[in-house]
């Protein structure tokens, strides 16, 4: 069989010059590292691109709303029902969401409630759902239910019946109350009402945005809050601190 000649001779063609052979050699060595600077200029972009947008997604983070309650308390149901479940709607996922608890701590490890123990009971009820179902779209539409019939906690057909409405499994809170012989839940309560004094919130219902307070309703009133009292003026202010958290800016 007839041997092919390689598509790149190594041996000089007849009767070319040596000198043009080097010239056309060296021409085609410099386009090939122009090739790979530009080859690696490209990769370094493409990388820079993707790693920017990396420590973008890291950097992403929401911007925290607790809100301080007693659960058989008018002031909270107003907070709730005229404040706090309204922007929640529209900005949900752009909070991270806590419910608090307000209370006196015993020496005894234990927690003294403001309208007595059948506000413990209530204030571990929603703490446990909010333990259990971490979304606040769940466990804040199961609290606002109870706390809106609030002289009835902890009435039994009560939390079945909100759990019921908010896709909450009554066995699974009645578990984690009854857990560790009440202990679970009572360590929930105390701990929650430990972060309340902690921050020095000591009045219900008291809205803390960004780790500053931002709205108190006590007594029937909207107090202390210099940027509005309705959800649009929540809103606002979360939207805010949200595009701030990004880094973004308004243009």
């Amino acid at each position: 069989m007839e041997e092919k000649a390689p598509l790149i001779s190594n041996a000089p063609e007849a009767g070319e010059p040596e000198t043009s052979r080097s010239s056309s050699n060296k021409s085609r060595l410099q386009m090939a590292v122009t090739m790979l600077v530009l080859s690696l200029f490209w990769l370094a972009s493409t990388w820079s691109c993707a790693d920017d947008h990396h420590h973008h997604l890291d950097t992403d983070s929401k911007v925290p709303l607790d809100v301080h309650i007693m659960s058989k308390c008018p002031d909270a149901r107003d907070c709730l029902n005229k404040l706090v479940l309204p922007a929640m709607a529209n900005v949900s996922d752009k909070v991270d969401f806590r419910l608090s608890m307000i209370g006196t701590l015993t020496e005894d490890d234990g927690v003294l409630c403001m309208h007595g123990q059948t506000e413990c009971l209530g204030d571990i009820v929603m703490l446990c759902a909010a333990s259990e179902y971490p979304d606040p779209k769940l466990h804040l539409g199961f609290t606002n239910c109870l706390i809106t019939d609030y002289p009835e906690i902890p009435a039994r057909s009560l939390i079945e019946d909100c759990a019921l409405e908010h896709g909450l499994d009554f066995e699974v809170l009645n578990e984690c109350m009854s857990r560790e012989n009440g202990a679970y839940g009572m360590g929930l309560l105390r701990d929650s009402a430990q972060h309340s004094r902690d921050v020095g919130v000591t009045t219900s219902c008291t809205v803390r945005l960004d780790d500053k307070v931002r709205c108190v309703v006590d007594g029937g009133k909207f107090k202390d809050c210099p940027d509005g009292d309705k959800p649009e003026d929540l809103i606002q202010d979360i939207e805010r601190l949200y595009k701030e958290a990004q880094g973004w800016t308004e243009s």
